[in-house]
């Protein structure tokens, strides 16, 4: 899980984040995203894609990369900017945000899946990073903690469409929540307009 980590390394690279993001699906809620740079030859057999992982031990193991990380960087884009510039913009903001907020800058970046983001720092793409990388994989883990975190916020505040379980996905019971109640301010408005089964939902329903 540290291959390409060496590899930067070898090739003289000493400040290496991972990036990851999680949310791109959900029909609510915003997409977020993580840079970690962990220290050189870093291992931890139990971190992994954070989609593998139980919902407490991604908790767990969110604690040990932060002790451990020498620096982390969080992205976080609403569903408003979302609608306004699409997903996949949107997710490569995330990235680009995670990476500004690190306190140690990086020289060299893995960012997981196959496009770059707007930064001008070496970098390099990997297809199912978040399985074979240890900072993509880290990445991946703390972008998730803190999406589901937010999500917990949020379900709070609009208690009737139970995000603290769903997190914003379309789930069945989300679904029949939004026809029932329509969309809240925190809904991918975009998202629910391209869902057919979401058709008819009142747009005026919104607050």
């Amino acid at each position: 899980m540290n291959s390409f980590e060496r590899r930067a390394h070898q090739l003289g690279y000493r400040s290496i984040a991972g990036i990851d993001e999680v949310g791109r699906g959900p029909l609510a809620g915003p997409v977020v995203a993580a840079a970690v740079i962990l220290p050189p030859d870093y291992k931890n057999r139990e971190i992994k894609d954070s989609k593998q992982l139980t919902a407490k031990k991604r908790d767990s193991l969110s604690e040990i990369i932060r002790q451990d990380a020498l620096s982390i960087g969080l992205g976080v884009v609403e569903a408003s900017f979302i609608d306004e510039v699409n997903i996949f913009q949107a997710t490569l903001v995330a990235m680009k945000e995670a990476t500004l907020n690190l306190s140690l800058t990086p020289d060299y970046l893995l960012i997981d899946g196959s496009h770059r983001i707007f930064v001008s720092i070496p970098q390099e793409t990997i297809v199912k990073g978040d399985t074979r990388s240890v900072s993509v994989a880290s990445a991946s883990i703390i972008a998730k903690v803190c999406r589901d975190r937010i999500m917990e916020i949020y379900d709070r505040q609009f208690p009737q469409y139970n995000f603290s379980k769903n997190k914003g996905y379309a789930t069945e019971e989300h679904r029949e929540a939004i026809k029932k109640h329509g969309h809240c301010k925190i809904h991918r408005r975009s998202f629910i307009v391209k869902d057919k089964s979401l058709l008819h939902v009142n747009a005026e329903m919104d607050f």
